[in-house]
């Protein structure tokens, strides 16, 4: 990797870590399970259709659909396009159900009703489709927020020349925030390569010892359950110095809050350069993609 490179991911700004409700709640919804998203959703609409039963007979049948829109704007606000697609069927169904004739019945015999609950699909549909788009951005945005804070991060320690030690953990941890993935990083000693600093847990066995190296041998990235290294759980990119300095990094991405970016060698290569820079020159992490 080039000098220009890691000079410019060196100086990045430091981005605003003060946390608002919006990334507290949004952080929230990406921890819970796929179906606590779904049920959560489709409790909403529960809850909009009591709202509606209290005031049916202060409004009218196609005004009344607009409280069924409710549960599509939280939902794609707070769990994405899958759940609020969820509270946009639900919706329609239970204000068909309980609120056009005839009642407690899927058929509607008015076309007035038919036109209501045709308007409330189209629209939920749009506000849903708007909603998640938004919310997918701001993902994104907070995600290149939280990578360029860890670069960063790792770019003074090695500015510093702290101690091999702090470096070799703050390379760690930047993989592990950068990947949201439990991250290892083994190095060359006493003839033998061994894990040195980790973060996120990592579980290491003799599988990834093997695959780190068999890494380092090859020169080349080594993937996750791959042959002849099928047992092993982690990507692993050996870093390339003109020196004596043997290291390799490695991610599991099987662990990943995010599963496995389509182009992580372009974050390990970073890493990769300034473990280099800091102890065997300029260099960089083998960056092609393990197949």
């Amino acid at each position: 990797m080039s000098d220009s490179i890691v000079q410019g991911r060196a100086a990045f700004p430091e981005p605003d870590r003060a946390s608002g409700p919006q990334e507290d709640r949004s952080e929230l919804s990406r921890q819970l399970p796929l179906a606590a998203r779904y049920g959560a959703s489709l409790l909403f609409v529960v809850l909009a259709t009591g709202l509606a039963f209290i005031v049916e007979h202060l409004i009218s049948a196609p005004n009344l659909t607009l409280i069924f829109v409710l549960p599509v704007v939280a939902a794609a606000t707070f769990f994405g396009w899958g759940p609020s697609l969820a509270a946009v069927v639900a919706g329609v169904l239970a204000f068909d159900f309980f609120f056009t004739k005839p009642f407690n019945s899927f058929r509607i015999a008015s076309p007035s009703d038919l036109w209501a609950a045709g308007l409330l699909l189209v629209i939920a549909a749009a506000v849903s489709t708007l909603a998640a788009e938004s919310r997918r951005r701001a993902l994104e945005a907070r995600e290149a927020a939280e990578q360029a804070q860890a670069l960063q991060t790792l770019a003074h320690v090695v500015i510093q020349a702290r101690p091999q030690s702090e470096i070799l953990e703050a390379a760690a941890s930047a993989l592990n925030r950068i990947f949201q993935a439990p991250s290892v990083i083994f190095m060359g000693e006493a003839g033998a390569l061994r894990p040195v600093a980790s973060a996120g847990g990592p579980k290491i066995t003799s599988a990834e010892e093997e695959a780190a190296n068999g890494a380092l041998e090859t020169r080349l990235p080594v993937r996750a359950e791959t042959y002849p290294f099928d047992r092993s759980q982690f990507d692993f990119w050996p870093v390339a110095t003109p020196k004596a300095f043997s290291c390799v990094i490695g991610v599991d991405f099987t662990r990943s809050g995010r599963g496995r970016p389509a182009a992580p060698e372009r974050f390990v290569e970073i890493v990769g350069a300034y473990l280099a820079t800091a102890f065997g020159g300029s260099g960089k992490a083998a960056g092609a993609a393990a197949s």
